[in-house]
């Protein structure tokens, strides 16, 4: 049967001045034009809740108890990679037969909601210990500092690939909680490989590297890059070269390069990508190289050379300025992996 249409507040506030002046339903549903049941349903509202307007309706009563929401909501905390079969089936054991969406929108009601794994690299508690004490030691060091740095790293950019998801159960803001992460660990491979450096005052170079990634390589890399790019940034004497602790930057042959050079380099904790602001540089120009939608490596490459100087020198300005947050968030998250 089709609904019918609600009346208006008018009406119904019509049919009760005419009640009240002594009038019948069907004389009031004649004069209206409205049904006797609905006249007669507006008078008895009235005559009981002294309202004409429509009251909250209790609905179907829930299947799944307040015990048993705690009980469901504690387990998937608990374990967030929990699927919705699990509590379907214990539930079913226990009487109850609910579906899936019925235990999706107990959970949201929860403030929990089904989102896919963040992937994070490998954290051992040695390597926690390190990002808090590098934190904690650097917490107060002064921008210009900060401002003083080149900051490098290395990444792969492809031209097509998936990354493989995992859901979780989490609450909003937890996506970095390791419960709610999937670690991974650092491997070569990918379409391309670029090394690329930057400070305050901009971007450094970006190249392609072509060749195996090891410690000679490294070493080449740096030393016909690093100091052009540090001239060319116009980066004042004394400055710190920041890079992390890859074997191949740690290979007896960086080291010794580096050394020979007198070329400052700041000390790193391991497995620390989210302290390296330019993480948030390779964010950005994957994102950029993406929309341009190459279709082959040399279109590649030659897209990734191009966005990477269209980067602006306030961008590099803003990450280095506003590098003492990062730290802030690290001691925050109790050494483990933060925002980028």
């Amino acid at each position: 049967m089709a609904k019918t249409r609600e009346l208006s507040k008018d009406t119904r506030n019509k049919i009760i001045d005419l009640h009240q002046a002594g009038k019948t339903e069907s004389a009031i549903g004649k004069q209206l034009g409205v049904k006797k049941s609905s006249v007669g349903s507006i008078i008895r509202k009235w005559n009981t809740y002294k309202t004409t307007y429509n009251l909250p309706r209790s609905g179907a009563p829930r299947k799944i108890s307040p015990h048993v929401v705690k009980m469901i909501t504690r387990t998937v905390s608990k374990n967030p990679r929990t699927t919705r079969g699990n509590p379907v089936n214990d539930l079913q054991r226990a009487g109850t037969k609910v579906t899936k969406a019925t235990i999706s929108n107990t959970l949201r009601r929860q403030g929990l909601k089904s989102c896919s794994a963040g992937r994070v690299p490998l954290l051992k508690p040695v390597h926690v210990k390190a990002r808090l004490k590098f934190a904690r030691e650097h917490l107060d060091d002064p921008v210009d500092d900060w401002e003083n740095i080149i900051w490098s790293d290395e990444t792969k950019i492809e031209l097509f690939g998936t990354n493989s998801t995992r859901c979780v159960w989490r609450r909003e803001n937890a996506e970095l909680h390791p419960k709610n992460t999937i670690p991974t660990v650092k491997h070569g491979g990918g379409n391309i490989m670029l090394w690329g450096c930057f400070s305050a005052k901009g971007p450094g170079r970006l190249i392609r590297v072509k060749e195996r990634l090891n410690g000679a390589m490294c070493r080449q890399i740096l030393s016909e890059n690093l100091l052009p790019s540090a001239r060319a940034l116009k980066i004042k004497r004394g400055w710190v070269f920041q890079h992390d602790n890859d074997p191949k930057h740690t290979a007896r042959v960086t080291k010794e390069w580096l050394r020979k050079k007198h070329f400052k380099v700041l000390e790193w904790p391991s497995q620390s990508p989210d302290l390296n602001p330019i993480e948030n540089l390779w964010r950005q120009l994957k994102v950029c190289v993406a929309q341009r939608q190459p279709q082959n490596i040399t279109a590649l490459e030659e897209i990734c050379m191009e966005e990477w100087a269209k980067i602006p020198a306030t961008v590099c300005e803003n990450l280095v300025k506003t590098y003492k947050k990062c730290l802030i968030s690290v001691i925050a998250n109790k050494g483990y992996i933060t925002k980028y």
